[in-house]
C-alpha cells in the first residue's frame, strides 16, 4: 500500500489539505481494493485551518514523524506562507526527500517547499498571483507561472487551489494509468486531464473585446484529430486570420492551437494504446500523426516514454474502446478525453 502523507500547517487551506484524501480514497472506492493510505501530518498533532475561509480545528494522530514513513508527502499552502517554517518542518521534509519520497506541493505550499532548498535548481510553479515573489525569494528555482503542476520526478508543484486535483490526478496517473486516473476523475467530476495552464485564468480582457468561439474550435478540432490541420485550416473554418487565432488561444487557452491539437493527439493516442490492439501505425493514422515514427517521437516528448513501453504498462485487455460521444462537449482548457 502507498502511503501519503499530508503536511498541515496552522493556518492550512482546508480545500487544498482534503483534495489528497478525495482523489486518492476515491481512488481506492473505484478499484475496490486500498492501494492508498492517506495521513494528515500536523506537528504536534493539530492545527487550525485558514481562520479568513472560516477555519476549523484539526485533530490527528499523525505528527512530522510519520513523514518518515510516507511514500509521497504533499504540501499545501498555509495562511503564514510568507513567514519561514519551523526549521522542523524543514528538516522533516529534507529528510524525507533524502530517503527517496516524493515531494509535491499545492499552490502556495510552493513557498514551504522552497524554503528547504529542494526546488534550487529546478522548474517549479505557484499560484499565478504569488509567482514573482516566489521568484524574488528564490532566484534559484527557475518559476513558471503558466502551468497547472510541473513534475521534476521526485519534486512537483502546482498552481493554484483547484490545480491541486490536476496534481493528484498526474500521480495517480503515474502510479497505476490513465483508464483509472480517469476513471476516479469521473467519479469526482473532474476531467482527466486539463491543458492550457493558468494562463487561461490569469485576469486579463479579450484582446478584442470580443466573444471569441473557442468551444466550437477545440470541439471541432478534436473530431478531426486524423485530418493534417494547419494553422490556416484552423482560421479558415473559424473565419478569423491565423493572427487573430493565435492571439485568442494565448489569452484564453494559455497556448497555440498547434500545441493544443498536438496535446490532443497525445492524448488520444494514450487512449489507443490503453483501450485497443491497434498497431502503432494504425494509431499514428487515428491520431493525425500519419507515420509511427512521428507519433514515437511527439509521444516520448510529452510522455517521457515510448509508445510500446506506455502500453506495456497500461493496456488492459478487458478495456474496449470507449464510445465517442458526439454531443460531449470539452471545456475549454481542456483535451475532451
Amino acid at each position: 500500500m502507498t502511503t501519503i502523507a499530508v503536511l498541515a500547517l496552522d493556518g492550512v487551506v482546508g480545500f487544498e489539505l482534503t483534495v489528497p484524501g478525495m482523489v486518492f480514497g476515491t481512488a481506492n472506492a473505484v478499484t475496490g481494493s486500498p492501494r492508498y493510505e492517506v495521513r494528515v501530518v500536523a506537528p504536534g498533532g493539530g492545527v487550525s485551518t485558514d481562520a479568513r475561509l472560516d477555519g476549523f480545528r484539526i485533530h490527528t494522530p499523525w505528527g512530522l514523524d510519520a513523514l518518515a514513513g510516507a511514500d509521497t508527502v504533499i504540501v499545501p499552502g498555509h495562511a503564514g506562507f510568507l513567514a519561514e517554517p519551523p526549521g522542523a518542518v524543514l528538516d522533516a521534509l529534507r529528510e524525507a526527500a533524502g530517503r527517496g519520497a516524493r515531494i509535491a506541493s499545492v499552490c502556495i505550499g510552493a513557498f514551504t517547499l522552497a524554503a528547504t532548498g529542494l526546488l534550487d535548481g529546478h522548474r517549479a510553479t505557484t499560484h499565478w498571483q504569488h509567482a514573482e515573489e516566489l521568484a524574488r525569494r528564490h532566484p534559484r528555482i527557475d518559476v513558471d507561472a503558466s502551468v497547472l503542476f510541473i513534475d521534476n520526478g521526485s519534486l512537483l508543484t502546482s498552481a493554484g487551489v483547484a490545480a491541486g486535483l490536476d496534481l493528484c490526478l498526474h500521480l495517480l496517473r503515474g502510479d497505476v494509468g490513465s483508464t483509472l486516473a480517469a476513471a476516479t476523475a469521473r467519479r469526482i467530476v473532474m476531467p482527466p486531464q486539463r491543458d492550457g495552464g493558468q494562463a487561461q485564468f490569469i485576469e486579463h480582457p479579450d484582446p478584442d473585446g470580443q466573444d471569441t468561439p473557442l468551444r466550437h474550435i477545440l470541439e471541432w478540432m478534436e473530431s478531426n484529430l486524423s485530418r493534417p490541420l494547419t494553422l490556416h485550416d484552423i482560421a479558415r473554418h473559424t473565419r478569423t486570420s491565423v493572427r487573430g487565432l493565435n492571439r485568442h488561444f494565448r489569452a484564453q487557452i494559455g497556448t497555440t492551437p498547434l500545441q493544443w491539437l498536438l496535446r490532443a493527439r497525445t492524448n488520444r493516442a494514450q487512449e489507443l494504446l490503453e483501450t485497443t490492439t491497434l498497431s502503432i501505425d494504425r494509431i499514428a493514422e487515428e491520431t493525425g500523426f500519419n507515420t509511427a515514427n512521428t507519433l514515437r517521437y511527439h509521444f516520448t516528448r510529452r510522455t517521457g516514454t515510448s509508445p510500446h513501453a506506455y502500453r506495456t504498462a497500461f493496456h488492459s485487455p478487458v478495456n474496449q474502446p470507449p464510445p465517442r460521444d458526439p454531443d460531449r462537449r470539452p471545456a475549454p482548457g481542456g483535451s475532451g478525453r
